[in-house]
């Protein structure tokens, strides 16, 4: 167990706070900040809601053209079962406002600097649309980070299929048949889209170790078929030590791991090339950084070294510049390659080890396999029950048992707290909402003709996981925010049973991204789950002036969810 204690919690730069708020006559927008993206809220005077017709959004990037946010859905397009993405209308937001509350705005193409946003209420007047009052406020470097030592980046994966299909008329993410040493130059513009911040950690974490003699790398892998990280690694010669994962998927025909095993053992030696699965999984996605023999940086989170995990799953990594923290990672990686077999019984599987470090949010590593999966899962239960206001997750699958799946599957039947989450299992995709008492289930039959090449193929529940995140988010913007994030399943069966790492970070800067991207999420899969039963008498489309029961009343009816969902988003901070 660690307690390591060394300076002052960390505290994000001037200029990059987590949450920014401005109030202009009786209208007011507040903005978290994601990683690439921010969530923008909305909040409007009851008294101003007479006509109102929804949200325009203009957002003024640092260089570039400034535009409206544009609106999938319109006043006289109507979306139903049968649109394809070919046949969908996308239409600037100061003519198809949005109607709702709030909105998660993933720039194509992010940039350094400061955006600026500017939301107005547009009211119905006539056959048209007029400007009511407006906000703006400047949103700093949404693609930086918010500590000095300490990154974190998410997947772009092809959940914005639409800006794909613009900007890479859909092509293939890599040759047929599959194969782990292919010639990646054709498709590296499409690999820095889709990995995004995720895959620049990792690419960047290697270019610092293979150049220079001094570093050494230890690795878990666990998929393993990425070519240009196999190539790094090998690279690397005597002077990296692996741990491969070989559960039957990663030896079976057709599998890649073999394959770059081999390799791996040539170039560094077959001393240094270590396979187990543990009980079950060899689970980890872990890279440790080691200068003159002593860790120094660690490079972790949910997303495997492979073209799946870090261009087309949704996915995280995080990188730890801290030698305490990389000392950690390095004793779970020095009893799992020297006796695995005795891990459970190790004092670093006992349970939770804090860490203060300047530069670096407060952390919390948990190691498993554990003798009992409270070790871990405990902390996790604990902080879901206690959670004032909210709970926000993407979880790879709720199947497993244990006291965090109950929780969270108990999250629909509380009115208390606003609960959002998106899980994968069985073929199908589950999104967790307040107010149900049942998930949504957005089937992958129907969502599958729905989505473009090459992703389509990745749809039919086959060939793996589409959600692979493991976090859950509470209470992002209230008084005691904390993530749970790593490579852990939050399942008993893999805590006690698999090779894993899990993260506890009480912070607010880290809690608002993962809270942002658990929206994204969501926001994404459930549009096209309630595609799924719209009708050309009952389309999904923006409501006109006549309606008798206005788009907006749910979110000043204080028994309705949607009340709840305007307050949570548009307040900054408790």
């Amino acid at each position: 167990m660690y307690t390591v204690n060394r300076a002052a919690p960390a505290v994000a730069p001037s200029g990059l706070e987590t949450f920014k708020q401005a109030t202009s006559g009786g209208i007011s927008i507040t903005a978290h900040r994601g990683d690439g993206m921010v969530l923008l809220a909305f909040d409007l005077d009851p008294k101003l809601t007479t006509d109102l017709a929804g949200f325009a959004v203009h957002r003024v990037p640092p260089s570039g053209p400034a535009e409206y946010l544009l609106n999938r859905l319109n006043f006289t397009t109507k979306v139903t079962a049968a649109t394809t993405p070919a046949k969908r209308t996308w239409t600037p937001s100061d003519q198809a406002p949005f109607q709702k509350f709030r909105w998660v705005d993933f720039p194509a193409d992010t940039q350094p600097g400061t955006y600026r946003y500017a939301v107005t209420a547009m009211y119905f007047s006539g056959n048209g649309l007029k400007a009511g009052p407006s906000a703006e406020l400047d949103v700093p470097g949404i693609e930086e980070d918010a500590f000095s030592n300490f990154r974190l980046g998410f997947t772009r994966g092809y959940l914005s299929s639409q800006a794909y299909a613009e900007k890479f008329s859909n092509a293939p993410i890599r040759p047929t048949p599959k194969s782990m040493d292919f010639d990646t130059t054709p498709y590296l513009k499409q690999y820095d889209w889709l990995g995004f911040h995720a895959r620049k950690l990792v690419f960047d974490f290697l270019e610092e170790c293979v150049p220079n003699p001094k570093v050494e790398v230890d690795a878990f892998t666990y998929d393993l078929d990425e070519p240009d990280f196999i190539k790094a690694l090998i690279k690397l010669g005597p002077r990296l030590r692996i741990i491969q994962d070989n559960a039957p998927l990663h030896v079976g025909p057709g599998a890649m791991e073999p394959k770059a095993v081999a390799e791996l053992q040539k170039s560094a030696g077959f001393k240094n090339v270590v396979l187990t699965h543990f009980e079950r999984f060899s689970h980890d996605k872990v890279l440790i950084k080691k200068v003159d023999g002593k860790p120094v940086k660690v490079l972790t989170g949910s997303a495997n070294f492979s073209v799946r995990g870090l261009y087309v799953q949704a996915n995280n990594t995080m990188v730890v510049d801290d030698a305490d923290i990389a000392a950690a990672y390095e004793d779970a990686f020095t009893q799992s390659f020297n006796a695995w077999k005795q891990f459970q019984q190790s004092q670093i599987a006992k349970g939770w080890s804090p860490f203060q470090a300047a530069g670096v949010p407060p952390i919390s590593l948990c190691f498993s396999p554990h003798t009992s999966a409270a070790a871990s899962l405990d902390k996790v239960a604990t902080a879901i029950q206690g959670a004032k206001s909210s709970v926000l997750f993407a979880v790879m699958q709720l199947s497993g048992a244990g006291a965090v799946m109950d929780e969270i599957k108990k999250l629909t039947s509380q009115d208390k707290i606003f609960s959002y989450g998106v899980t994968q299992q069985a073929g199908t995709l589950k999104l967790y909402k307040p107010g149900q008492t049942r998930a949504s289930i957005a089937d992958f039959a129907y969502l599958k003709s729905k989505v473009p090449e090459p992703f389509r193929q990745e749809w039919d529940g086959g060939p793996g996981q589409v959600i692979h995140h493991k976090f859950v988010v509470v209470d992002f913007n209230d008084s005691n925010p904390i993530v749970f994030a790593g490579s852990s399943n939050l399942a008993d069966g893999g805590e006690t049973h698999n090779g894993d790492n899990l993260l506890a970070i009480p912070d607010r800067a880290v809690a608002a991204a993962y809270a942002v991207e658990a929206v994204r999420l969501f926001d994404h899969y459930h549009f096209r789950d309630v595609m799924k039963t719209a009708t050309a008498t009952s389309p999904l489309q923006l409501q006109g002036s006549g309606a008798s029961k206005k788009w907006w009343e749910p979110y000043y009816d204080q028994t309705n969810i949607k009340y709840q969902d305007r307050l949570l988003f548009s307040r900054a901070g408790p």
